[in-house]
């Protein structure tokens, strides 16, 4: 079945606010469009979600634990929540989506497990300021660090390297704590760094992989991986409990069938990365457009006049701007195409000249 790119009533091609505003890649589609042939058992006793699951331990080159969720809030919270009691605590980059993003999820689902924000280049964890966090307190009356918390790329669009992320485990371990992945875009940062997934993931030492698959290329759907299977213990109750556990959950695991059997989910970020780092090398040569962090991943940061971003948005661009004054994130897709990036490169620079 084919996707038309611009689907609706008008192209909507100045869009670079978020990858969730893509649609659904054909292969996704596809899959979905298979999995509606017919009667299938549900809450995920069906031969689609048992294969979607081979996929994945496949592509780890594992056997672990896989579930279904519905959305990146559910992943997050509810790995963070089976792995941590309520007087814990996780310790986060300051601007990691389970600290800025989840509207109090995490610590609802754990039953009030304090959230500890840890400064960082770059939207990377400081090790030091991580380990300080660990050790500067050890008394009764302090949330007991339990969980260390990546996430894969990062808020700030970069990538951590396999030794990097060696590295913080090596330290989270040595204190006796486990290493949740927040993956939302892991597979950007797979396709970026050209390692395999287990290089990246268990291989360094991450215990549970929360596996983005909706700003990917998907309608919706997350899955929760376990590679230490023993945390996954009575986490399908969890599931339950949450409202995460679909009827009808081959629609939101065939998907990944589509994505991970030929590929297609490392081609689709891939081709978000290009985009990316084509719109980076071009607006670095503007006059008054600075990076604010490296283009590793799908995003790109920058710094411009208050002016150029109100004269982009009269225009109609579409971007987001938190990341402090005059602050941009341009976010590509796999929807995103040359076209797209050169009309906004030439809008960039016209608003620079208003």
């Amino acid at each position: 079945m084919a996707i038309d790119n611009n689907q609706g009533s008008a192209p909507v091609f100045n869009q670079f606010a978020s990858d969730n505003y893509a649609g659904i890649c054909p292969e996704a589609w596809r899959a979905m469009d298979e999995a509606n042939a017919g009667f299938a058992s549900s809450y995920g006793d069906d031969a689609w979600t048992e294969r979607a699951c081979s996929c994945i331990r496949d592509v780890f080159e594992t056997d672990c634990q896989v579930f279904f969720v519905f959305n990146g809030t559910a992943a997050n919270s509810l790995a963070l929540a089976a792995l941590c009691r309520s007087y814990h605590s996780v310790l986060c980059h300051d601007l990691a989506h389970v600290e800025t993003d989840e509207c109090g999820a995490p610590e609802f689902f754990s039953n009030g497990t304090k959230i500890l924000h840890i400064p960082g280049l770059n939207g990377k964890l400081d090790l030091d300021a991580v380990e300080h966090a660990i050790t500067r307190r050890s008394d009764i009356h302090y949330p007991k660090p339990r969980v260390l918390s990546l996430t894969q790329s990062t808020e700030l669009g970069t990538v951590y390297t396999p030794d990097e992320i060696g590295a913080a485990t090596v330290l989270a371990r040595r204190h006796g704590l486990r290493v949740q992945m927040d993956g939302a875009r892991f597979a950007n940062a797979v396709a970026a760094l050209g390692v395999s997934p287990a290089e990246t993931s268990w291989k360094a030492g991450v215990d549970v992989l929360c596996l983005g698959g909706a700003k990917n290329g998907m309608a919706l759907g997350e899955a929760v991986v376990f590679f230490n299977r023993e945390l996954a213990d009575e986490f399908e109750y969890r599931c339950k409990q949450a409202g995460q556990l679909a009827s009808k959950m081959r629609f939101i695991s065939a998907p990944w069938i589509g994505m991970l059997e030929n590929g297609t989910w490392l081609r689709n970020a891939a081709h978000a990365n290009r985009m990316a780092q084509m719109l980076a090398d071009e607006l670095v040569q503007t006059p008054a457009v600075r990076l604010i962090s490296p283009c590793q991943a799908n995003a790109v940061f920058v710094e411009m006049p208050a002016a150029t971003v109100a004269a982009l948005r009269a225009a109609g661009w579409h971007f987001y701007s938190f990341i402090g004054t005059g602050g941009a994130r341009f976010m590509c897709s796999w929807q995103t195409t040359e076209e797209d990036v050169r009309a906004l490169i030439q809008a960039v620079r016209l608003a620079c000249r208003t």
